[in-house]
């Protein structure tokens, strides 16, 4: 895999009120690396209505994603199958306690490409908030168009 990668980020959230999702996509230019049996994505994210960007490192291998985010929004989120970890989620309006409650993190590695599928509880304040699914889609960045799905 080349260092220069298209990320397809999809966030697919199911609150207790409604049966209908919320989906999130994001689809941004990154780096990869991998190093010691780890794959690693960083990309830069802004957010509408502040000059400051949020730096994201994303870890992952099988089984376990590790999100650090750092800048106008700070946390580092672990998700691990079949392990619930707490995390301080710190937002330009407060602070935030999450839990994450992974039920299944798997990867599908090729020679150009890697996808990584979480399914977690999200909780917040000990409370449980939502059912979530993380999809990302790494691609090497070979001038190839990369499909809206």
């Amino acid at each position: 895999m080349t260092k220069e990668v298209l990320l397809s980020l999809r966030g697919l959230q199911f609150d207790t009120v409604s049966a209908d999702g919320d989906k999130i996509e994001t689809i941004t230019p990154a780096q990869y690396y991998k190093r010691n049996g780890s794959h690693y994505v960083i990309f830069d994210e802004a957010m509408e209505g502040f000059q400051e960007s949020t730096k994201n490192i994303i870890k992952f291998k099988e089984k376990s994603l590790d999100l650090t985010k750092n800048g106008l929004v700070n946390v580092h989120m672990i998700f691990e199958e079949n392990k619930k970890n707490m995390a301080n989620y710190a937002t330009p309006y407060g602070n935030i306690l999450i839990g994450i409650d992974a039920r299944s993190v798997k990867m599908t590695e090729e020679e150009e490409r890697i996808k990584v599928d979480v399914d977690y509880a999200l909780e917040i304040n000990y409370e449980h908030f939502a059912d979530c699914k993380i999809k990302m889609d790494i691609r090497a960045r070979n001038g190839e168009v990369f499909p809206l799905q």
